[in-house]
């Protein structure tokens, strides 16, 4: 039964507010977790049918629980990692209540805590949580007409390659979604052209150890949040077929067509930015540098990691890097599908706070806002590289949850400022 009435109110059943949970748990906050669909739903129906994660199940996963029968180093599919979050929000007994609504939260005037309009009712709670996740609403950028004779679907609601209509497609955007869309449609031998943008392209492995390792030892996850506004760093990393390195020229040389930034479209043509190269450029240099802080950790530290002489050589420029392509006329190719892996947007307009900046987007520190009693949980770099990853979710949240019950302490402080006489010596 929805409870009317709670201390804090969780806004989301996915990894942030199951995380969310089991830290006011541990700190004994009443709370109760609201999820407008089911617990972990984004990883149920969200994802593609063959998505896996991008790091081992070693490394993504919460402290307290372990992916059962499952090799360390393996990339768990998306339905493991769904049924993953139910579990442990079982262990944990989070207070979940799902297929409810929340439809607005507004202050109570004069009073302190919120009122929390939901489908199933008002709740009213001291302090709120907005744990909704950085992927909330996918975008697709108007730059093809809905009315042009071509299918238009964002990844979000790309499932396999059976669901498009027969013909080629053009996939946009080369992070890590568009870049493993646009292989699985190319190997299951689908004519296919991938539009990049400038990205960084790190190494799926390098001298016997993971990405994610590297990223951790060499102090790389916990890079503070950079200046707001340019948070979005697209990353091309994989965990398919075994974990490979995203390399474009591989993909390349295995049909795909690479063109610069998709820049505009007009008569059923598609015209392409010339920044091919410099895009293909700026993820090698990212790569390099990788491999350069790897080799230099491993001299300074002295480990026993064998030499990796492969990881340094490049596959050869396609024909399409060498003479980038700035047009497509879709239908004389044969385009019947575009697929915009183009990220998404955030709506917080269900919480009418005075807690946004001018775009939108929310105002805060480290998950603390500047609307007193207002949090949010799970934000692209909320305080560090690794705040939108699982087990960085659950440090971001420990914070949160330490900074509530520090406000706690404060609130149910009745006493009234004093003189003391010093004691008699």
């Amino acid at each position: 039964m929805l409870v009317d009435k709670t201390d804090t109110l969780i806004v989301g059943a996915g990894q942030a507010g199951i995380a969310m949970s089991e830290h006011l748990s541990r700190a004994k906050v009443p709370h109760v977790v609201i999820e407008k669909q089911r617990t972990a739903e984004a990883w149920r129906t969200g994802r593609w049918d063959n998505l896996v994660a991008n790091g081992p199940a070693w490394h993504d996963r919460f402290p307290g629980l372990e992916f059962d029968n499952c090799h360390p180093d393996a990339f768990v599919p998306k339905d493991r990692m769904a049924q993953y979050l139910v579990d442990y929000a079982a262990m944990i007994d989070a207070p979940i209540h799902e297929g409810v609504e929340v439809l607005e939260v507004e202050r109570l005037a004069g009073k302190g805590g919120f009122r929390v309009k939901t489908s199933q009712g008002n709740i009213t709670a001291r302090r709120i949580v907005a744990a909704t996740g950085a992927f909330q609403h996918p975008v697709i950028p108007p730059i093809v007409p809905e009315t042009a004779d071509v299918m238009q679907l964002h990844s979000f609601h790309y499932k396999n390659p059976a669901q498009l209509p027969d013909g080629a497609v053009l996939v946009v955007g080369a992070g890590s979604s568009g870049a493993q869309i646009a292989d699985e449609l190319n190997r299951a031998g689908r004519k296919v052209v991938l539009s990049v943008g400038p990205h960084d392209r790190p190494p799926r492995r390098y001298r016997g150890r993971d990405n994610v390792w590297w990223l951790g030892v060499l102090g790389l996850w916990d890079m503070a949040a950079p200046t707001p506004g340019t948070e979005h760093v697209t990353i091309s990393v994989s965990g398919a077929r075994g974990g490979q390195t995203m390399d474009f020229r591989r993909l390349a040389g295995e049909g795909v067509i690479l063109t610069g930034v998709t820049d505009s479209y007009g008569n059923g043509v598609m015209q392409f930015a010339g920044d091919l190269q410099d895009n293909i450029a700026g993820g090698d240099a990212n790569y390099y540098h990788v491999l350069d802080m790897a080799d230099a950790y491993i001299e300074r530290m002295g480990l026993d990691l064998p030499e990796d002489p492969e990881a340094r050589v490049s596959f050869p420029d396609p024909e399409c890097l060498t003479n980038p392509i700035r047009s497509i006329d879709l239908a004389a190719e044969g385009i019947t599908t575009i697929i915009w892996a183009t990220g998404f947007r955030q709506d917080f307009s269900w919480l009418k706070v005075n807690a946004f900046d001018e775009r939108g987007a929310p105002i805060h520190q480290r998950g603390s806002s500047v609307e007193p009693d207002v949090y949010f949980l799970g934000l692209p770099w909320q305080s560090r590289r690794g705040s939108s990853f699982l087990w960085g979710v659950w440090h971001d949240a420990k914070h949160v949850a330490d900074q509530i019950n520090i406000q706690r302490a404060y609130q149910q402080y009745d006493g009234e400022a004093a003189i003391v006489p010093f004691a008699a010596e």
